[in-house]
């Protein structure tokens, strides 16, 4: 089951659950579409691998599966 990390680790904008931007990578690495798109060439700056849209998980799962809290926020120029 996917963490939903709840922010770009880019520029930290906010990114809940039914977030239709979050884009993750296959190590779950979570940025918003602005940053994947505009400033990390849709190749991932952790792992270099590429992006996909992160899943939007159901609000009525939410309870007994929740989204990470935990955020990440490493800065790029």
């Amino acid at each position: 089951m996917l963490e939903l990390r709840p922010n770009c680790e880019c520029c930290d904008k906010d990114l809940p659950p039914d977030a239709t931007d979050a884009m993750i990578c296959t190590f779950e690495c979570t940025f918003c579409r602005s940053c994947v798109e505009g400033k990390l060439n849709n190749i991932c700056p952790n792992c270099g691998g590429n992006f996909a849209p992160r899943p939007i998980r159901p609000t009525d799962k939410l309870p007994k599966y929740p989204a990470s809290t935990q955020r990440v926020f490493k800065p790029r120029p």
